[in-house]
């Protein structure tokens, strides 16, 4: 039987077959003179050595094969992917001229990091929030680089990408498969396969195996025989998880390992994104930030975010989208003059949106005004694609270009505004056949009935080509839900946004009740078809949709009703940030008369934050937002040193990186609203300096609880001089124990009460090796780190002041003592410098008696002549604190702010002092037993080196004694 086998292998794979056999006649010949045994072992050695040559003969050349078809099934495969990618449309589903991608493709800002957590506000809200610091120092990446991980990470497995609609995630993932199919990046890949949920989709019901779904899609793979994925460097690529309708259930599905087992595609899917199907194959998938969570957080080693277009990258578009270079410059000209346009434009496809129009304004309309607001730039869009499809299907002249609205594209116009106002009521951005059939539109006809169905309408066909509907992006579908709502008020007097719909409604009433209808959204997935439909109650938006609108709408009393209801609602709003959308709305009505009042008055630097009111505030929020200024670093003392100052601006803490809120009189109430703002995953504040506030434990407590959230990005964090003690160092060490995802690198909690307790357990924590922050860097400049020795300086006292103690003590006896003369010595004001000065950061007490100024000066304060000049505090030079048994007032540049005190009944004779020049901080502390009691902080920017000093009032043997420790 053995050499029965061996010969039809031999005869089989070896082309020496002869050969074989008559070398098996010679060992035959060879062991005739043999026993029976002997001959037996010796045909088994032969056979056995036989065996094993051609089975090596075989694996090599299976792997020739295997090598040779693989090179085949991968030219073919890139070849397929490049017909396929190497063209774009730009928001049009069917056009005659598409554009190659390499053209105008334009580097995107993509980001690492974030939550995968639901962000259920509405995606406009988003892209303004994103846009306010659109160029941060944050940790980019380029696409081509997607798999390759940052600086210090390991190469990630399975990269999530998220990012609102239009974004750019399809094109980002369309140019990354483009370069490899081209040879110009990662070819150290071998296979790339593109999938999008829109497809996988329509295999509900379908059983594969893994193998049999990539030979389904990619047939040349299966021509090739290549089944054997794991022996390869291979991409998966699924685009639009929120457009997923498979159920991927991560918890209760069955576990599958064979990519050759047959299963639900949803099955293969969830065992691939576990990493338990070909845990070696890398995974990109893309998603709208609403269906991020769906996928496990422990699944994706690395999250990223597409934010659109960054300023440059916007003018880098628009310069590749005209090859004329005065067109792009007059449109990049426009686009900076309308912040609601330039907000938009980092998404590319409203880029794209706003080329078209643009374009089309400047060739056709010369001198004419371009539009300045969302509603005009979207009824233009209306009217140049409505006019592109009557000239393609002939349905007037092409010399009469102003006739545009046929009987077929109003039809059309209406039964689209039919259907994005249904959808939309059900927050359905994907429809189907039915979908269309339900609102009158038939898709055999539908193109051509007006270019607009193909121009802002996108079909996507599946695998079996069934037909997959959606707008371009989501603002074109609430721009036509707020036309058609528009316009069957206008026609009908029924307002749709009602539920039990009445006629004749007053027009003033129909617009109030839009503006109630999105105030009661929660995260304003309203907002802008509010602003939409305010925008086409406008006489001079109607006269653009002469021929679609048959009548006029509101007039100018319609127009002021509404504008005082708008301010009535901003009024009564108590959180500024739910207001901003209604200022939008006031831009669209061409009302901007609360936004300019608060203007003028920033200006003139004649802003009164005490007189303001609500709606002020509101309006003040409403203008930093939107303001091209960077919002990089908040000083909330520019506007008010106070608590009710920082609870009205919260709106722009949250945006800004930086927030400087030292010495503002915060309490526990502060810290409450800034844990809230903490815990948003839109804030993206690095930076929070809360120093010399009476916190307490109770503000460390509150605080803390942002600091436990997920989404809490601050990096560092300053408590100096907060009145803390062991209770709130433990609340901070738990707080940051629990949250394995903070960025906390930084925290100082200088010159407060920790205690024993408090020290030993945030070391404790530090060193802890399950504490999972990485790299924390702490600074706990406890009490006295920074303390400083000086000495008086003789040269510089007035003749009524003595020295004593080794001129650690200076007491003012009002009578002259004999100094020689010295340019340096103070001839008005009995005051006297130190010797040494500080540039660093320096703490230091004294002990005074009587009326003290304790002060830090440059050295070059005045010392005679003009009496302000060389007063401590009363010029720029100098920075005083007076002290007396009545209580105390900090002076700079001659001018005072009296410092209240809970208790004077014993107030202490001690005060400590604290600069840190870099930082352009000069603090002062009561000091009482082993507590330090904030009293004041002033905040500058230090040019020289600072002196300490002392001077006095009238009150006679006053004195201030510099303490050693």
């Amino acid at each position: 039987q053995s050499i029965s086998e061996l010969k039809k292998i031999q005869k089989v794979l070896n082309p020496d077959y002869p050969q074989c056999l008559e070398n098996q006649r010679e060992v035959d010949e060879l062991l005739e003179g043999e026993d029976e045994e002997e001959r037996k072992r010796s045909r088994e050695a032969f056979l056995k050595i036989t065996l094993h040559f051609l089975r090596r003969m075989k694996k090599e050349r299976l792997a020739d094969c295997l090598q040779c078809s693989k090179n085949i099934s991968l030219k073919n495969l890139k070849s397929t992917l490049k017909k396929k990618f190497q063209c774009v449309f730009e928001g049009i589903a069917k056009a005659g001229n598409p554009t190659l991608l390499n053209q105008i493709y334009t580097e995107l800002y993509i980001t690492e990091g974030g939550t995968a957590e639901v962000n259920e506000e509405h995606e406009v809200r988003q892209i303004e929030k994103n846009s306010r610091n659109p160029d941060r120092p944050e940790a980019t990446i380029r696409q081509e680089d997607i798999f390759k991980g940052l600086p210090g990470k390991e190469e990630p497995k399975i990269v999530l990408t998220k990012g609102v609609a239009g974004i750019g995630k399809t094109v980002l993932t369309q140019k990354f498969i483009l370069d490899w199919a081209e040879g110009k990046a990662n070819q150290d890949i071998q296979f790339i396969f593109p999938f999008t949920f829109r497809e996988l989709n329509v295999l509900k019901e379908e059983k594969f195996s893994l193998v049999e779904l990539v030979h389904h899609f990619f047939t040349d793979t299966k021509e090739a025989g290549i089944c054997r994925f794991e022996d390869f460097q291979v991409v998966f690529i699924f685009d639009g998880l929120d457009e997923c309708r498979l159920p991927l259930d991560f918890h209760n599905t069955e576990l599958i390992t064979d990519p050759r087992k047959s299963t639900s595609v949803e099955v293969l899917l969830t065992n691939l994104i576990r990493g338990k199907l070909l845990p070696s194959v890398h995974l990109w998938i893309t998603t709208r930030p609403a269906a991020a969570n769906q996928i496990p957080s422990d699944c994706v080693n690395i999250l990223t975010e597409v934010r659109g277009f960054t300023d440059p990258q916007k003018e880098q578009y628009f310069k590749k989208r005209f090859s004329d270079d005065k067109l792009s410059d007059k449109v990049l000209s426009h686009m900076k003059t309308s912040r609601s346009i330039h907000i938009m434009c980092h998404i590319p496809v409203f880029c794209w949106i706003t080329a078209t129009v643009l374009e089309d304004v400047l060739k056709t309309i010369e001198g004419g005004e371009l539009p300045k607001n969302l509603t005009e730039m979207y009824i233009h869009f209306l009217v140049v694609q409505t006019k592109l499809s009557n000239i393609k299907y002939n349905q007037y002249s092409k010399s009469e270009p102003d006739k545009h609205w046929s009987p077929e594209s109003r039809k059309m116009i209406a039964s689209l505004g039919k259907l994005a106002f249904n959808e939309l009521q059900k927050g359905n951005l994907m429809f189907y056949e039915s979908d269309l059939t339900e609102c009158g539109i038939d898709i055999k006809e539908a193109s051509v009935y007006s270019g607009v169905f193909t121009q802002i309408f996108r079909e996507e066909r599946g695998l079996y080509q069934d037909k997959v509907f959606c707008f371009i992006h989501l603002s074109v579908q609430e721009f036509l839900a707020a036309l058609h709502v528009h316009l069957t008020f206008i026609k009908s007097g029924i307002n749709l946004m009602e539920e039990q719909q009445s006629t004749f409604q007053r027009e003033n009433v129909f617009y109030q009740c839009g503006v109630d209808k999105a105030l009661e959204s929660p995260n304003g997935h309203l907002d802008l078809f509010l602003r939409f439909l305010f925008g086409l109650s406008l006489q001079s938006n109607q006269i653009l949709l002469r021929g679609l609108l048959t009548q006029p709408g509101s007039g100018s009393q319609t127009k002021e009703e509404t504008v005082q209801y708008i301010k009535m609602k901003i009024e009564e709003i108590p959180c500024p940030e739910k207001s901003i959308n209604l200022f939008h709305c006031l831009n669209e009505l061409n009302d901007r008369s609360l936004v300019e009042e608060i203007q003028k008055s920033l200006r003139s630097g004649s802003l009164s934050t005490d007189k303001l009111s609500s709606a002020q505030w509101s309006a003040l929020v409403f203008i930093l937002l939107s303001s091209e200024e960077d919002l990089d670093v908040f000083d909330l003392k520019k506007y008010s040193a106070s608590e009710v100052a920082l609870l009205r601006l919260l709106p722009v803490v949250k945006a800004s990186k930086k927030a400087l809120l030292s010495g503002c009189n915060l309490t526990e109430r502060s810290c409450d609203a800034l844990s809230t703002i903490l815990s948003s995953p839109s804030c993206r504040l690095r930076e929070l300096d809360l120093s010399n506030n009476d916190l307490q434990d109770k503000g460390v407590k509150a605080l803390s609880r942002g600091l436990e959230s997920p989404h809490c990005a601050l990096e560092t964090l300053r408590l100096t001089g907060c009145m803390i003690t062991h209770e709130g160092c433990i609340a901070l060490a738990s707080a940051l124990n629990s949250n394995p995802s903070s960025h906390l690198r930084e925290v100082d909690l200088s010159y407060n009460h920790p205690g024993d307790t408090g020290v030993k357990l945030l070391a404790a924590e530090l060193n802890d090796p399950h504490w999972r922050i990485e790299n924390l860097r702490s600074i706990f400049m406890l009490f006295l780190v920074d303390f400083c020795e000086f000495t008086l300086d003789p040269n510089t006292a007035h003749k009524f002041l003595k020295l004593s103690e080794s001129n650690k003590k200076v007491t003012d006896l009002r009578k002259e003592h004999l100094y020689p003369d010295h340019p340096e010595r103070f001839d008005y004001w009995p005051q006297v410098l130190c010797e040494n000065g500080v540039t660093g950061r320096c703490y230091w007490e004294v002990e005074w008696v009587g009326k003290v100024y304790i002060a830090v000066s440059y050295r070059g304060i005045g010392r005679n002549g003009d009496i302000d000049a060389s007063k401590f505090g009363g010029n720029e030079q100098s920075w005083c604190l007076t002290c007396t048994d009545g209580g105390y007032s900090a002076w700079h540049n001659n001018s005072g702010t009296p410092i209240t005190v809970t208790s004077l009944s014993n107030v202490s004779h001690r005060v400590a002092v604290y600069v840190d020049c870099p930082a352009g901080t000069l603090s002062f502390y009561r000091v009482s037993s082993d507590t330090l009691i904030h009293l004041h902080t002033f905040n500058t920017t230090f040019t020289e080196t600072l002196y300490p000093g002392f001077g006095y009032g009238v009150k006679l043997n006053s004195s201030a004694f510099l303490c050693t420790l």
